[in-house]
């Protein structure tokens, strides 16, 4: 049973302060304390009303910490927030603006570690502005929350996901008042088989079904107008995918058609936006595989060659914006940094201002009512030093207010600047490597420090954007150089980029991650001290960079790290994880290795195996309940170092936790560890 908590109040953190003020407080003798880094942001979502009238802002709050969601009346002279949703023993980590007065949320603990990810599904509730009108309308697994016979009738089981918050509709097809989408999910073992769409009520908890046309079977995802029309979705067929495209005939019917398809290892085109009668997708089409973001001509039955949104050297990463009625308001896009590119004059003219009262940052924003009188505007301005600032204008009175530091006590004077190098690796394929903390002497030239490769997990991801992370931070803070290469195998580079790394593990990928450190090296930004840490497929890296490069490295933290690839690519009836079946079979031999066709290129390339050639000093630490990389891999990997006489210098295992660490707790105390292997192993 969720229990609401007394409210005494938030309203210190409503502050009115002149621009100008944003430029960071100043600065002091003392070091930031890791707690200062990896603390909860004090403002962790925040979002408009459908008429600009509110704002509703989820924060922690309260002796406890829990998050909630608060509600601001923007139509009052004082900001005074109301409480839409905040209990004792519970968390709000999400939320959407149904209508004006109603708000829908899910739940979750997030004190009681990650590995409540995989114990509890988050549900689904709903309740007014005000707090008042409670009522779940998704059951959290494994949790109650009884409010009445009435409610636990109307209650949908708990593989139910919210799938689109609609704009009421007058057609019969589409919303109704008080009304959202959501899918009831169907599938084997760890294996999603299919989402079948269902119309719910947030009011009274009834639903309705949903007239799919005979839809595809086997459909994964879905995309609709924004008054819930559906118009594609994806499907799954064993290892091939599909994406269907749905036309109706003006009489309250239509049909579905395929329109792409694909494999899991080759994917068709993603959808990058779905109107009524439009769509753009992510087409691959760069000089090195990018991807740009291009119409679909449904006369052709195939994607244009004439690209709407293009960025060489970068695939497409970003989003669309839309207005409520369907209209292509802008588009998103992040490079070496975000930036938005509107297609209206006002908006246009809007950011212009923005930016010119806060340069050198991105300034994120949403606004309704954009072109009256009474327009509302929020801004989220941040940089590479600054966690960032909400700001709140309202043009009817021309008052800018600063509403809250997204991460107070981080003071960006204090910071490291973060830097996106595109260098050269030995095969000479390009290489982006993200630099933070770099320094110079008192000539302008490069002053050589302590280095840390920090390598990303993943690997099949970007991990790196310009914008305040706390690890980089706290790393650079303690006066290391933080080097995070984007090596082969990482996405937002182009397909060439990523596909260079298929079948790598340990090898060219490895190279590559050594090759950003002897470029920092031969630049003059690094000295000759250096460690190597990482989570997850970082970890792997960092135990295969001692195994590989030991001539580089004086020291590797590794957490969650994969250390056996067999278990990770074959899987074991005695090893619980997430994998999906579909994954093992379609996509994993082919990106790291075949156990029977690979055996020795595996071998040669698991830290498991290998473990005898690890010398240096080695932090390994995992979480109890992970079930992407399993604490089998931390406990074959420590018997086989104890076999060799390596054990590990530091081991640690955080109960509750998953892949990586929720607790603040557990943040600051492996930080503190971090702080002082590093400490012992470059400061001398």
């Amino acid at each position: 049973m969720f229990r609401f908590s007394p409210l005494a109040w938030l309203q210190a953190r409503i502050v009115v302060l002149p621009l100008a003020l944003l430029s960071g407080l100043a600065t002091a003798a003392a070091q930031p304390s890791a707690e200062t880094f990896f603390r909860k942001p004090a403002v962790m979502d925040a979002s408009l009303s459908p008429s600009g009238k509110r704002l509703a802002f989820s924060a922690p709050y309260g002796p406890t910490g829990r998050v909630g969601v608060f509600v601001l009346d923007l139509q009052t002279a004082e900001l005074t927030p109301t409480r839409a949703a905040h209990f004792s023993d519970a968390d709000v980590p999400s939320f959407d603006w149904v209508d004006d007065e109603r708000i829908v949320f899910s739940v979750v603990d997030l004190q009681a570690g990650s590995g409540e990810d995989y114990r509890t599904a988050p549900g689904l509730f709903a309740a007014k502005f005000d707090g008042s009108e409670l009522r779940a309308l998704i059951e959290r697994e494994g949790r109650s929350f009884v409010q009445s016979a009435e409610s636990r009738i109307r209650t949908l089981h708990w593989n139910h996901k919210l799938l689109h918050v609609p704009v009421p509709s007058e057609d019969p097809r589409g919303a109704r008042a008080d009304e959202v989408i959501v899918g009831e999910m169907s599938g084997s073992g760890n294996e999603l088989l299919s989402v079948e769409p269902l119309w719910l009520n947030t009011r009274t908890g009834a639903t309705r079904s949903f007239d799919t046309y005979r839809h595809p079977r086997g459909a994964l995802s879905w995309w609709f107008t924004p008054q819930g029309e559906p118009r594609l979705v994806l499907t799954r067929d064993k290892g091939r995918l599909a994406y269907h495209w749905f036309t109706p005939d003006g009489q309250g019917g239509g049909s579905w058609k395929q329109i792409s398809e694909g494999t899991m290892l080759n994917p068709p085109p993603s959808p990058a936006w779905v109107g009524a009668d439009t769509l753009y997708l992510e087409q691959v089409m760069g000089p090195v595989g990018e991807s740009y973001v291009v119409p679909f001509d449904f006369s052709k039955g195939e994607p244009s060659q004439e690209p709407l949104v293009k960025a060489p050297g970068f695939d497409f990463a970003g989003s669309f914006i839309s207005g409520r009625d369907g209209s292509l308001l802008g588009v998103r896009i992040d490079t070496d940094a975000e930036q938005t590119i509107w297609f209206s004059s006002a908006r246009k003219a809007l950011q212009a201002l923005v930016d010119a009262a806060l340069p050198g940052r991105v300034n994120r924003l949403s606004c309704r009512r954009c072109e009256a009188d009474d327009a509302v505007v929020l801004v989220r301005s941040f940089n590479d030093r600054d966690p960032g600032q909400l700001l709140l204008h309202t043009r009817a009175d021309g008052k800018w207010r600063r509403l809250s530091q997204v991460q107070p006590g981080i003071e960006p004077s204090r910071m490291a600047t973060t830097d996106l190098q595109r260098i050269r690796a030995r095969d000479g394929r390009d290489l982006p490597v993200w630099i933070t903390g770099q320094k110079k002497g008192t000539d302008g030239k490069p002053l050589a420090q302590p280095a840390i490769v920090l390598v990303h997990g993943g690997p099949w991801v970007r991990i790196g954007h310009w914008r305040w992370e706390p690890m980089r931070q706290f790393l650079a803070s303690r006066g290391y150089l933080v080097i995070e290469p984007e090596f082969r195998g990482s996405e937002g580079y182009g397909m060439e980029h990523l596909k260079a790394g298929f079948k790598q593990w340990g090898q060219a990928m490895q190279d590559d991650v050594a090759d950003a450190l002897l470029w920092a090296q031969k630049e003059g930004w690094a000295n000759d001290k250096a460690c190597i840490a990482g989570a997850s497929y970082g970890g792997y890296s960092t135990l295969m960079g001692l195994i590989k490069h030991p001539d580089l490295y004086r020291c590797g933290a590794a957490w969650v790290a994969v250390t056996d690839p067999f278990l990770y690519v074959e899987g074991s009836w005695w090893v619980r994880d997430d994998i999906a079946d579909s994954g093992r079979r379609y996509g994993l031999k082919d990106m790291v290795g075949d156990p029977k066709t690979d055996e020795a290129m595996l071998k040669a390339n698991s830290p498991v195996e290998q473990a005898a050639l690890i010398k240096a000093p080695l932090l390994l630490a995992f979480g109890e309940d992970d079930l992407r990389v399993p604490l089998a891999h931390g406990k074959r990997l420590r018997s086989a170092l104890e076999r060799a006489g390596r054990a590990p210098a530091d081991w640690v295992v955080y109960a509750r936790e998953g892949h990586g660490w929720r607790k603040p707790e557990n943040q600051i105390d492996f930080a503190q560890r971090l702080e002082r292997f590093f400490a012992q192993h470059l400061q001398r």
